[in-house]
């Protein structure tokens, strides 16, 4: 989940935003269980990718768990997945559906006008100007960040590269809270590959390398070595960042809600888990 990212001082604009955008799942829960019974968290007018249920695991017979897709209620959670049952692999076409539902999501346009506005405030690019314009500038490319990061890390790259970008979450069984924590922020240095094994994350750092590099075209404030070399570090650790607060969702959600509701909607990974 790539996000917006820029000079140094912009990581804490980074981590405000959402810090700010983790309080709307209250309004988000409210809003579901307003409307007309849908659990929370559903969308039925999107479509479903793949079958509703993952596939029982053939040594055990168990069923993967189903994942919310929106951490929180508002990030985008499509390429999480259940990490205790059998993994299947997925092909290019369900990577590229994975990065296009994670990047046009209607999260991702507040939460860019949330990163424009702070840019705004702090006058970031100044070359962009102030007034409308100037916002609308940091807006676009803002959305740009968002996107163009999110297509090269999980659809892109890991297709040339044959790894599997989803997060295959280990869950409270797993381990202590310790553990579960550091294995989800080193998930941005191991992965899975297609064929189920694990090796360096190359799609991680070369996907977000490539969308570093392309937004030298729409930033022409910041575009020394520093800058880049910093814009990666920052994007890989809000990728880090994101990967933590995905595996303990499903935990602050039963604490703040006293619930086990899951999206009727289905992930795209939910008929290709892992065993670990």
């Amino acid at each position: 989940m790539p996000i917006c990212l820029r000079r140094p001082r912009r990581l804490r604009s980074s981590f405000f935003v959402l810090a700010l955008a983790a309080l709307m799942p209250v309004w988000a829960q409210s809003q579901a269980d307003s409307g007309s019974g849908t659990p929370a968290g559903s969308d039925s007018s999107a479509p479903a990718v793949l079958p509703a249920q993952n596939p029982p695991d053939a040594t055990n017979g168990t069923q993967g768990e189903k994942q919310d897709k929106r951490v929180f209620g508002v990030f985008p959670n499509y390429r999480t997945t259940d990490g205790n049952v059998a993994f299947e692999p997925i092909t290019s076409r369900q990577k590229l559906a994975i990065g296009l539902k994670d990047s046009f999501d209607w999260p991702v346009y507040p939460v860019g006008g949330l990163f424009a506005a702070l840019y705004q405030l702090e006058n970031q690019n100044p070359s962009f100007g102030q007034g409308m314009k100037g916002y609308a500038r940091r807006y676009g490319t803002a959305l740009g960040d968002q996107i163009i990061g999110n297509m090269m890390t999980e659809s892109f790259m890991p297709a040339l590269l044959h790894q599997d970008p989803r997060y295959f979450r280990i869950g409270s069984k797993r381990g202590s809270v310790l553990h579960r924590a550091g294995y989800a922020a080193s998930r941005i240095f191991v992965t899975r590959t297609d064929s189920g094994g694990q090796q360096f994350n190359a799609a991680e750092w070369l996907g977000n390398g490539a969308a570093v590099a392309i937004s030298n075209a729409y930033y022409p404030d910041t575009r020394t070595v520093s800058d880049n070399i910093q814009r990666l570090g920052i994007a890989c650790a809000t990728d880090a960042f994101s990967q933590v607060m995905k595996e303990f969702w499903p935990d602050v959600k039963h604490a703040l809600f006293h619930r086990h509701e899951t999206d009727t909607q289905p992930l795209l990974s939910e008929s290709h888990p892992v065993a670990h």
